[in-house]
């Protein structure tokens, strides 16, 4: 069987930026073990499986290690390469996945998804939080991932993790952020548990960076960036318990895999 695959730079105006995400599409699903067994072929953070149905694309993501409840880049990848191939002539792409229908639509040069948000709630300090990221957050929060929120932007960019440590952490991942220089808000995202160190930009913790930021600042309108590595650009909106993350996508490949 040949299916179809994409590789696209996630949140990126320019290729070699942003997230790199696989897109693979296919007439109905193959067993999960072949999913898993794809995405770690292709060692990248996400790898999403699109299956074309009838007014809608139903929608999964893998990590090289596994499968995961919710992917902004790949997301926004996935519906960059139904648009701009033709796949569907509409305007917007409407995903379902396991826990839900997400919408992506174009909006001028950006795509804009419209996620569930997933408000943090403060929790008590936590050395092994601290020792993990090399630094002690200022503030510590919970939502899916843990939250640690520093000073300012200097301080993200210059952690360095100690990624033996995270496995003493009662989570899947860590988001760390602060005040931005040039924008809102920055932010990083470690997730050693799920084969990902450091994800390059991520759109899944903007469902919870979006609600802390729009209530820390008063405004629901929000600029944000990943300070990764490759770094990215996030265009957000907070509104009525949901976030619309928006962004670009460059692809860099496209043919076929035998499987």
């Amino acid at each position: 069987m040949k299916l179809p695959i994409y590789q696209v730079d996630a949140f990126a105006s320019q290729l070699f930026a942003g997230n790199p995400a696989a897109v693979v599409i296919m007439d109905d699903w193959l067993p999960d073990q072949v999913l898993q067994a794809i995405a770690q072929e292709n060692n990248l953070s996400e790898t999403a499986f699109v299956v074309p149905r009838d007014g809608f694309y139903g929608l999964r993501w893998f990590t090289p290690e596994t499968e995961v409840d919710l992917c902004g880049h790949a997301t926004l990848a996935s519906a960059y390469v139904l648009l701009q191939h033709d796949y569907t002539r509409a305007k917007e792409v409407v995903f379902r996945f396991k826990d839900g229908t997400l919408l992506v639509r174009r909006a001028g040069e950006l795509l804009a998804m419209d996620f569930p948000a997933r408000p943090p709630r403060p929790i008590p300090s936590d050395r092994a939080v601290g020792e993990a990221l090399g630094a002690m957050p200022r503030e510590l929060l919970k939502s899916r991932d843990l939250l640690a929120v520093f000073d300012n932007q200097a301080q993200v960019e210059a952690l360095r993790p100690n990624f033996q440590a995270f496995a003493d952490l009662q989570t899947k991942a860590v988001i760390v952020s602060a005040a931005g220089d040039t924008c809102d808000f920055v932010s990083r995202f470690f997730a050693p548990s799920l084969g990902i160190q450091e994800d390059p930009v991520t759109g899944s913790a903007h469902c919870t960076l979006i609600p802390y930021w729009s209530a820390r600042l008063g405004r629901a309108m929000l600029h944000a960036r990943q300070v990764s590595r490759r770094g990215g650009d996030l265009f957000c909106e907070h509104h009525d318990g949901r976030v619309v993350i928006a962004g670009r996508a460059v692809e860099y490949l496209r043919g076929e895999i035998d499987v």
